[in-house]
């Protein structure tokens, strides 16, 4: 686990925050979730094009999007119809450590990143407790993340994450904007035919 960097206010970047052992063991329990909540490709709101990104969710609620019905959480996965997979002790330990937030996680989104897929600019402003942080995992290839400030069109920073990087952003930086410009192909071994997962645990609704 490396030292702790504030990056802006609000936004702190844990280095190295899980092993080679640990990032195998997170890994294995990924499969497991995904062999029960098979990965899928969401779709644009309004023009149904698809992400370049596959995803599935871990928890009580699962962030999912289409030309339907748009961005939104819900329980169950939208081809199996079945609840989300549990969220792994690892990841609600990780919360409780990094996130001072005093209620667990609901939700935790995890994005596969093949080489040539990105995510453009975009907020994470669809959970209704923005009082929560953001925390974000990385596994397997290096990626080249972007970060602003809360208005569109602002200055921005890059930062490369690599795999067993957590990022925290809350406060300030909960409504940043924020992206993934690129990946670095063949820049780690962990995942077998390469590429980036990351997972991004969040709360979405206020605490009890």
């Amino acid at each position: 686990m490396g030292r702790a960097e504030f990056l802006r206010p609000g936004m702190v970047y844990h280095p190295g925050w899980f092993d080679a052992a640990g990032q195998g063991e997170l890994l294995a329990q990924l499969r497991a979730a995904v062999a029960e909540a098979p990965l899928f490709t969401p779709t644009m709101p309004k023009t149904g094009k698809p992400f370049s990104v596959a995803m599935t969710n871990l928890g009580p609620l699962g962030w999912v999007s289409d030309r339907q019905g748009g961005y939104r959480y819900q329980s169950t996965h939208p081809e199996t119809g079945r609840p989300w997979p549990a969220l792994p002790p690892v990841l609600l330990q990780l919360w409780q450590k990094v996130s001072a937030y005093p209620h667990p996680p609901e939700a935790c989104l995890v994005n596969l990143y093949r080489p040539g897929a990105r995510m453009g600019l975009h907020q994470d402003r669809d959970e209704t407790d923005f009082a929560a942080p953001i925390v974000s995992v990385s596994l397997g290839d290096d990626a080249l993340f972007r970060h602003g400030g809360t208005t569109r069109g602002g200055a921005t920073q890059s930062l490369r994450l690599c795999s067993g990087d957590v990022l925290v952003f809350g406060g300030e930086a909960r409504l940043c904007f924020h992206g993934i410009d690129r990946i670095y192909p063949g820049t780690s071994t962990l995942l077998k035919d390469g590429g980036r997962i990351n997972l991004t645990l969040r709360r979405v609704t206020p605490g009890p």
